[in-house]
């Protein structure tokens, strides 16, 4: 089969970024976009450990469909990516396999793309079966249609009338190849998805949780790993987390409290990987309780905000709990930028994750936060039945106990559901019950 090593990109090179402004190109409308995106390109790219040199792009009214940009202006970036040591072009849009070609027979450079990009950093983190097999499922999706590119000895075929070439025969192969692929990865996903729901049953009524979401590189690791006291992957890179990670808040809570740290978030995400990309954030539909990390110091915080609210309205969640985290508060420079972020954003915290006072206030809100949403039971158990004491004790928060000379009388928090899953309905005060005496 062709190698998917022809569109790997290797870590020698130096890239020179490509763009265009153009009204009618998404998140390419004007010269502000374009800068936002390009300036993600080149984080992306150092992600991945790629020298990246100087941007370009250009004005255009209306794109050519065969190269996006213009001849002219592709043979003038090339001769300046030459000039600065680039042997390879990336364009921050995804460009078809014919426009690859076009554009690398006009400049004589390596041509990539921001899917392909992206798909590399994917392939680089993704740690889970799923996320793996997700990743490559979009990997090939992306090669299929650019099969004929590989071939540079398509052009040499031999054959004749009725006669199949040497090049096409196994142009056809490649592409039957890899459909074949992609139909069985599909079929281990379903499985592995199955299995991921069967555990998602089994925290179900066990666990309460809040997913940590957001865009890429807002801290979100960071944050979880100084709330919950654990040490998950946190760098400063785009994509450094593409896996759901579950690590508990507060083990002495009951239930106990678990935070889900989920793949963050970027616009103008490649086709290929928007699938798979919202797969991975199914943990999130479990989650009570939602908490959109933002990076205040990021001059476009507001544009990832929009971002995070459209995939949160995409899986359908918008209705639960939300509370905004602004992080890297010790990185703002404008300092009424809090105050202002703080007003316009309600239900929301600015946090420095090292600052350990802050993680604590954080820590404490989200403890009471779940706490709060659980219902009061006053309750009176006789000594004789160990059973019923030992099962409030392990699994309810006990907010007042009083011993009698016949039995205990108990004021729990507990979550309904769980409640009545111990089956101690039987042990209720009714609220006319004089006995509620002892609570107050």
């Amino acid at each position: 089969m062709s190698s998917f090593e022809e569109y790997k990109i290797s870590r020698e090179d130096k890239a020179t970024l490509v763009s265009i402004v153009c009204e009618n190109f998404e998140f390419h409308k004007n010269l502000d976009q374009t800068m936002v995106s390009l300036g993600e390109l080149r984080e992306l790219l150092r992600t991945l450990g790629i020298e990246a040199g100087e941007h370009h792009y250009q004005n255009k009214n209306k794109l050519e469909p065969a190269t996006i940009l213009g001849e002219g202006k592709l043979a003038e970036i090339a001769e300046a990516a030459r000039a600065e040591g680039s042997n390879v072009l990336v364009f921050d849009f995804e460009l078809t396999a014919s426009q690859m070609r076009n554009i690398k027979k006009i400049t004589k450079l390596e041509v990539l793309d921001r899917c392909l990009v992206i798909l590399e950093i994917f392939a680089q983190h993704a740690r889970t079966k799923d996320a793996k097999i997700q990743i490559e499922i979009s990997r090939l999706n992306y090669m299929l249609p650019r099969l004929q590119s590989l071939w540079t000895h398509f052009t040499k075929q031999k054959g004749g009338i009725g006669l199949k070439g040497e090049g096409e025969q196994q142009l056809e192969l490649d592409r039957r190849i890899i459909r074949n692929r992609i139909a069985s990865l599909k079929k281990q996903l379903i499985e592995v998805q199955k299995s991921r729901k069967e555990q998602r049953k089994r925290r179900e009524n066990n666990v309460v949780t809040a997913a940590l979401i957001g865009y890429t590189n807002a801290g979100k690791s960071t944050l979880m790993n100084k709330l919950c006291k654990v040490n998950v992957l946190s760098e400063d890179k785009l994509f450094a987390t593409l896996d759901s990670t579950f690590r508990t808040l507060n083990p002495d809570s009951k239930p106990p409290m678990v935070l889900i740290d989920t793949v963050g978030f970027i616009q103008n995400l490649p086709n290929t990987l928007v699938e798979g990309f919202r797969t991975t954030l199914e943990s999130a539909l479990e989650a009570e309780l939602l908490i959109v990390v933002c990076d205040l110091s990021d001059p476009n915080y507001k544009k990832h905000l929009e971002v995070t609210q459209e995939v949160i309205s995409e899986l359908d969640i918008e209705e639960k709990d939300q509370i905004i985290v602004f992080t890297k508060k010790d990185k703002v420079e404008n300092p009424f930028l809090p105050k202002i972020a703080m007003r316009n954003f309600k239900a929301s915290f600015l946090v420095n994750s090292l600052d350990a006072d802050d993680i604590q206030n954080l820590r404490e809100y989200f403890i009471n936060y779940f706490l709060n949403q659980q219902d009061h039971f006053d309750l009176f158990i006789p000594y004789d039945d160990g059973n019923a004491h030992s099962k409030l004790l392990s699994q309810a928060n006990i907010v007042k106990q009083h011993y009698h000379e016949n039995g205990t009388f108990y004021r729990v928090r507990i979550p309904d559901f769980l409640f009545h899953k111990l089956a101690l309905n039987h042990y209720l005060l009714s609220p006319q019950d004089p006995r509620l005496k002892f609570f107050k």
